[in-house]
């Protein structure tokens, strides 16, 4: 199988849970889908209207999520982490079927959707991969918060770092190549909050479907899940698998370094839109070459297409 060409799923997989926010029980099935689709949703509980493109520009809510809209109003929330491990596997087109409103937590990680999705396989078409590549740094502030882009050469680096009172969470920092690392802790890492905070994200009407088997709960200087962390850096590898999930939503992968301090979904969409109201911000390219190490690319020819 070609690493450089557009990949799809073997098989449909299925997954059932609770929306995090929402609280409502869905079932999604990923579907293989033709070469030069993309990801696209469909809403099966409705019969017109129910097609949404997770595109950055529908992104129409980023409140502890990702929500997409089309121009009828209905949405998907909660996308981040399938979009994640959708990337992550080099995954260029699928059709994902739901019946709700949003994609089920499952363990608050993508844990599950890239385990499952691995045991069906993956099925590479004869029609190259094409990549964003960024070729000028954009970044967006907010106070002591930042994100930012610039051109990489071969590579999507992605450096991200929390900054939290809390003794537990603290200040941490980790920076991955997502071509090349392993990311099995990013995709483990799960969802979290502080214990304070659950009243008032649930008066907001978020996290209905919130429980210990979906997030970690941090309290003082206590981690009320019984089996603590699953690593050392689980929170900011989470926002990391967010990131990843949410830069997605440009349609294709990308060659980019990203810097994020104190980021979140608004940011990371902020960012996005910023980068490509203006043409000469990136390029959309190719892969010439044949092989590939890992899921995109090193030392590749690359030729540009735009």
């Amino acid at each position: 199988m070609s690493l450089l060409n557009q990949k799809t799923i073997k098989k449909k997989v299925s997954f059932s849970g609770v929306g995090l926010h929402s609280g409502k029980i869905s079932k999604i099935c990923v579907k293989p889908s033709e070469p030069d689709t993309g990801i696209v949703f469909k809403r099966v509980d409705l019969s017109e209207n129910n097609l949404i493109y997770p595109n950055f520009m529908n992104v129409s809510n980023t409140a502890l999520c990702t929500t997409i809209s089309n121009s009828y109003g209905v949405k998907v929330s909660t996308i981040e982490h399938l979009m994640g491990a959708l990337f992550g596997l080099g995954i260029d087109n699928a059709l994902v079927e739901i019946d709700n409103e949003e994609v089920p937590i499952l363990d608050g990680s993508a844990k599950f959707f890239i385990n499952e999705i691995l045991s069906v396989g993956l099925e590479s078409s004869n029609k190259p991969i094409k990549i964003i590549k960024i070729n000028r740094k954009v970044e967006i502030k907010n106070s002591d918060k930042f994100i930012s882009i610039e051109p990489s050469k071969l590579s999507l680096d992605i450096d991200f770092q929390l900054k939290y009172q809390n003794q537990i969470i603290g200040n941490q920092r980790n920076k991955v190549n997502v071509y090349e690392d392993n990311l099995e802790e990013i995709f483990n890492s799960r969802t979290f909050c502080l214990y304070e905070d659950i009243e008032v994200i649930k008066k907001n009407g978020l996290a209905k479907g919130g429980s210990l088997e979906n997030a970690i709960v941090v309290k003082d200087e206590n981690i009320l899940n019984k089996d603590g962390l699953r690593n050392t850096k689980e929170f900011v590898n989470h926002k990391i698998l967010d990131c990843i999930g949410d830069l997605f939503t440009c349609g294709y992968r990308m060659i980019a370094s990203v810097n994020c301090s104190q980021g979140g979904h608004f940011m990371t969409n902020s960012l996005l839109r910023k980068v490509f109201e203006d043409k000469d911000n990136f390029s959309i390219i190719e892969i010439q070459e044949r092989t590939l190490p890992h899921t995109l690319i090193n030392r590749s020819l690359l030729r540009s297409i735009a």
